[in-house]
């Protein structure tokens, strides 16, 4: 039977209940929980009506408006609300399915200003799918905005998400990967972890900790005792702990029979503070050989200990190939990335690289229907999940997990419909939510041709003008509204940029009638207006007023200079709004290499490999790797829904440094052992070829191989050159004389970690002269 099953019916016409004089009643024997449901009811409606409920235990007299809470039967969590009249009841089938029930009932309410309505012959009988529905919240100066939160900021944050349904979140202690403080921080780390698992008791929240083995050597008897004491009084001072999560890497590298040892003694370690918390684990970072012996532990030994598996970033298998590997008797809960939007599990599919250089790793990313497509393809093999989350970047992201978590089936929209309702109020309902959609279509296709974009700002802006005060000071409101502004300047940039880089070009094409050093200064000063001209400065100036804003009202930190963030790809993406997005660092660099030649003869050569670089020469190809637009040869096996961890098909990768070539920011890479393949066809069989390659990318330690129809070897694993510059091969004849090529490259096989290293950025395949 569908767990899940929702019955909501409104009336067709305009009518509604009332309820702007209710009475609250709590029915006689309902415990410390559903008490705090009433009073988070009575709490959040009165923060946007500034109408407050009574709270009764019976019935007033004279039939006014009742929203009754009550306790009854059925699946765990779930819950009913039916009407009658002038009656709401809301009944849980547990506490926590009253709390549930009460954050449905909040979401349906049209609030008002001294108002409040619940649409006429509203009801609903659900309960959820999935058993655990969760989000890691990392109290660490790592996040960029969670470490400057105070008690209370936490109390409402929980509150929040429990109200859409989820049962878990999962805390990070004291020492973990990151820096051991943070000018944010309200409170010390260790005394906030308190707090925080003392808050999402109150709220019925189950507490994991994601607690990650970071010590050198843990076949050390010394390192095992340091290891027992230090977790130990972490699980002694927590006053609730469901579950401890350990990752087997990122971070962490200890090898598998040393760390299911160590977990062993850690899981009685445990249990002596809370004797029903569990014990998980995950394989991320696994070589293949130690994903090996991790199956054959689970497989051989079968420890009694582990409570299950956790399926993250850097696993080198599928989630169904692990569900497949893993004994059953293990349940795999899913820890899916929903916080970053490049170099991770699951990237932007073929992001334009505009937004890759400026907004970043970790920028307010509202992706629902990426999120969707997500949980629907892989989270049936689990049994539910927590996220991977690095602040409130991704808060929307969150809530369509939580939403998705209780019902599978329920179209992406009508959740971001009631999070818009609760969250901005009603009047904006349907224009918040679409909103959000547009947010993440600015992020379809190139930004070059995405015009709309443009419209995307002009639908905020109008919200933004007929937005109240108290929504102006709304965060959730202001990161929409900063992510809208934020896109459309990047693309007036890019097309003003791109615009003048054309026109440089076409003065160069002009150097031997103008002369090499009049012709590279005219250049040169077309380029600067990108700096000394900026467009659209109101835009830029209102992006930099809502960065402040955000600071003050959710510490989120835009800035590493202004506002103490802990690094620039940590969310502060104030501090790349400006990065040119054409190649004006590479070509000044290359200007002052022409201006230093002796002869005229020579400046032109170097003008002439400009206007040239692309160029294969006649009868020759070229791929702009990463340029979804200028790889035509590059081979792609699924499809994003498909495969959004791009396990088995090449994705699109970035890399920012000033003074590179803008084709050498974005590449094309492959995963783990897989290949990257270009095939190319209708080659002259006659004809010899060579082939010139750039690798560029964020692995430049990482050896690269390239083999040709499976069967010639161009080269062997070899070092990336340093600097990045084009290199060439030869190409063996017999290669071609089918008039076919097949291009293959790989990294070095069976290694662990991020499974990045297969990396290329251009490809010039060139005929050469009989």
């Amino acid at each position: 039977m569908n767990r899940a099953l929702l019955l909501l019916c409104c009336s067709a016409s305009a009518l509604a209940l009332d309820l702007t004089r209710a009475t609250v009643v709590v029915s006689h024997g309902l415990g410390s929980l559903e008490q705090k449901a009433a009073a988070v009811l009575v709490e959040e409606v009165e923060k946007r009506s500034q109408v407050r409920w009574p709270v009764a235990t019976s019935r007033p007299r004279g039939g006014a408006p009742v929203v009754l809470l009550a306790r009854g039967s059925g699946p765990p969590e779930g819950f009913r609300i039916t009407t009658d009249g002038p009656t709401v009841t809301v009944t849980g089938n547990d506490a926590r399915g009253v709390l549930y029930g009460v954050g449905r009932l909040l979401s349906a309410l049209r609030i008002r200003r001294h108002g409040v309505e619940l649409p006429d012959g509203f009801h609903v009988a659900t309960a959820p799918r999935y058993r655990l529905r969760g989000h890691q919240l990392g109290y660490r100066p790592k996040t960029n905005s969670y470490d400057g939160f105070t008690v209370a900021m936490w109390d409402q944050y929980l509150r929040e998400l429990a109200l859409f349904g989820a049962n878990a979140v999962e805390l990070i202690p004291p020492r973990s990967d990151d820096a051991a403080d943070s000018p944010h921080f309200p409170l010390p780390p260790m005394h906030m972890m308190v707090e925080m698992s003392r808050l999402a008791d109150s709220y019925g929240l189950d507490v994991w900790i994601w607690y990650p083995a970071l010590d050198k050597d843990y076949s050390d008897p010394n390192t095992v005792a340091f290891a027992l004491k230090e977790w130990g009084e972490v699980f002694r001072q927590l006053p609730r702990i469901d579950a401890v999560f350990v990752p087997g890497g990122d971070p962490g590298h200890t090898q598998p029979r040393h760390l299911m040892a160590l977990l062993e003694k850690q899981t009685a370690n445990l249990r002596r503070y809370h004797p029903k918390a569990t014990m998980w684990v995950s394989p991320q970072g696994f070589s293949q050989a130690w994903m090996e012996e991790f199956l054959g532990i689970l497989r051989d030994e079968q420890p009694a200990w582990l409570a299950g598996v956790v399926f993250g970033p850097q696993i080198r298998m599928s989630l169904p190939e692990l569900r497949r590997a893993v004994p059953e008797r293990y349940p795999i809960r899913y820890y899916p990335d929903i916080t970053h939007s490049l170099r991770c599990q699951y990237p932007v599919p073929d992001w334009d690289t505009a937004y890759a250089v400026t907004e970043g790793r970790e920028t307010i990313n509202p992706r629902p229907r990426d999120q969707a497509a997500i949980f629907r393809l892989l989270a049936p093999y689990t049994v539910g999940f927590l996220t991977y989350s690095e602040g409130v970047n991704d808060d929307v992201n969150k809530f369509v997990w939580s939403g998705l978590g209780w019902d599978p089936d329920r179209p992406v929209i009508e959740i971001l419909r009631d999070y818009s309702r609760f969250f901005i109020g009603e009047p904006f309902t349907e224009s918040f939510a679409q909103g959000l959609l547009a947010l993440e279509r600015n992020w379809r296709g190139p930004l070059a041709t995405n015009s709309g974009v443009y419209t995307t700002l002009e639908q905020f802006q109008a919200m933004e003008r007929a937005a109240p005060p108290q929504l102006l000071a709304n965060w959730r409101f202001q990161q929409a509204l900063y992510r809208a502004y934020y896109d459309a300047y990047t693309r007036r940039r890019l097309l003003y940029e791109t615009e003048l880089e054309e026109k440089a070009m076409e003065t160069l094409r002009e150097a031997r009638a103008l002369g090499s050093l009049a012709a590279v200064g005219r250049a040169e000063a077309l380029l600067d207006q990108a700096a000394s001209k900026p467009p659209a400065p109101a835009w830029r100036a209102r992006i930099f007023e809502l960065a402040e804003a955000l600071f003050q009202s959710i510490r989120m930190q835009l800035s590493v200079p202004r506002y103490k963030a802990i690094a620039v790809d940590r969310g502060a993406n104030l501090d790349t709004v400006d990065v040119p997005l054409n190649n004006r660092l590479w070509l000044k660099d290359r200007f002052a290499e022409i201006r230093a030649l002796a002869d005229e003869a020579a400046r032109l050569r170097a003008i002439e490999e400009i206007l040239n670089w692309s160029n294969p020469g006649p009868g020759g190809f070229y791929d702009d790797l990463g340029n979804p637009a200028r790889q035509p040869h590059l081979v792609r096996t699924k499809s994003y829904e498909a495969d959004p961890a791009f396990l088995e098909s090449p994705l699109v990768g970035f890399t920012y440094r000033p003074g590179w070539r803008k084709s050498w920011w974005d590449h094309a890479e492959a995963l783990n052992d897989q290949p990257l393949t270009l095939r190319y066809d209708n080659l002259d069989p006659t004809a010899r070829y060579k082939i010139r390659v750039v690798y560029a990318g964020d692995s430049p330690t990482r050896k690269i191989r390239l083999v040709a129809n499976d069967r010639f070897e161009i080269h062997p694993l070899i070092e990336k050159p340093a600097p990045v510059r084009p290199i060439e091969f030869e190409i063996p004849r017999e290669a071609t004389a089918a008039g076919t090529l097949e291009l293959r490259w790989y990294r070095e096989l069976g290694l662990g970690g991020n499974g990045r290293g297969c990396q290329v950025a251009e490809v010039w395949l060139i005929r050469q002269e009989k």
